[in-house]
């Protein structure tokens, strides 16, 4: 498969450890870090067009990763 832009690692490098650390110990983190993957991976196959869509609903995954990504910024205090 392809490289998917947008993981959680490539957006807080500097925390990678910390996210291991966290989807190992805190359950409502790994839920939510598995939320963020879900919709990015989703994201991705529509982006790539391998998966077709309205704009609309694009543009609610897009604003629902980015309200992931920052509940995933808070746990990881950047």
């Amino acid at each position: 498969m392809s490289h998917v832009p947008h993981e959680l690692a490539e957006e807080f490098p500097e925390a990678a450890d910390k996210i291991h650390e966290l989807k190992m110990s805190n359950a409502h983190f790994a839920k939510l870090a598995d939320a963020y993957h879900e919709v990015n991976r989703e994201i991705h196959r529509i982006e790539a067009e391998i998966e077709p869509t309205s704009d609309a609903y694009a543009e609610e995954l897009k604003k629902k990763r980015l309200a992931l990504k920052d509940e995933v910024a808070g746990f990881l205090n950047v």
